[in-house]
């Protein structure tokens, strides 16, 4: 199979992180899919892969949803295997401020079903269109590594990823699909428009590269992770956060 003919699907890719990968993903020459709950955002996302030389085409998806990850399975199908899947798509924005104890079940339960639930359904969905071998990229969090306080609900969601990232690189290691997840820092984005002076402050004092971290200092990883050269590595966690974290 050649690179031109990879597709590459990227959730959540309508902003941010996702859509810094799905552009990164275009611009390696995969075909790109942007699954995206937001209509013009994802359109916009697939737009500018396009504009940038790549080949990419929206398709709506809630992650969230067993029915429209149905679909969005049904959407690929007739295009061919699917070498690679990105699971970005997460609720962050606004989440944090309360502690464990004050957090409400409903908003705990709408968390967990987007950030832990939603990567299983995409990638139960996606594994029989998923190539041998093929790509897995998850995208946790280093705050779920750092045990961010006011954050139980996404530090819980986050850390399922995880886990979830090394019992799947088990599962499908035998058909050389890799599994990985990347944590990433406090990243400047529209997601995080909302986080707190004081969390800006933690990660600029702590951080052994204290300038802000931008989407692009991820796709590198993620590029990688996603291409031939990383057939060996399956099941591990790399945090890229400017050594805000270090294990």
């Amino acid at each position: 199979m050649t690179d031109a003919a990879r597709t590459v699907v990227v959730t959540g890719a309508g902003r941010g992180l996702g859509q810094a990968m799905a552009r990164r993903a275009g611009a390696d020459g995969h075909r790109v899919v942007v699954a995206e709950l937001n209509e013009e955002w994802g359109e916009r996302t697939a737009a500018a892969v396009r504009a940038e030389g790549g080949d990419a085409r929206y398709v709506p998806c809630d992650v969230a949803d067993p029915v429209s990850v149905a679909r969005l399975a049904e959407a690929v199908a007739p295009h061919g295997p699917v070498w690679g899947l990105v699971n970005n798509a997460a609720l962050a924005n606004g989440v944090g401020g309360k502690e464990f104890q004050d957090i409400d079940v409903e908003v705990w339960d709408r968390l967990m079903a987007v950030n832990a639930r939603g990567p299983w359904l995409v990638a139960k969905a996606l594994h029989p269109l998923l190539a041998r071998p093929g790509r897995i990229v998850n995208i946790a969090s280093d705050a779920a590594l750092y045990g961010s306080p006011r954050l139980a609900h996404y530090i819980a969601s986050k850390g399922a990823v995880v886990a979830l990232t090394r019992g799947m690189a088990r599962e499908l290691g035998e058909h050389g699909i890799t599994v990985n997840a990347v944590a990433p820092g406090l990243t400047e984005c529209e997601a995080t428009e909302s986080v707190p002076a004081g969390r800006h402050a933690l990660y600029a004092t702590h951080r052994a590269i204290s300038r802000p971290q931008q989407p692009d200092d991820l796709v590198g990883l993620v590029s990688f992770l996603l291409s031939e050269e990383s057939r060996y590595l399956t099941g591990q966690v790399i945090a890229v956060n400017g050594g805000f974290t270090m294990h």
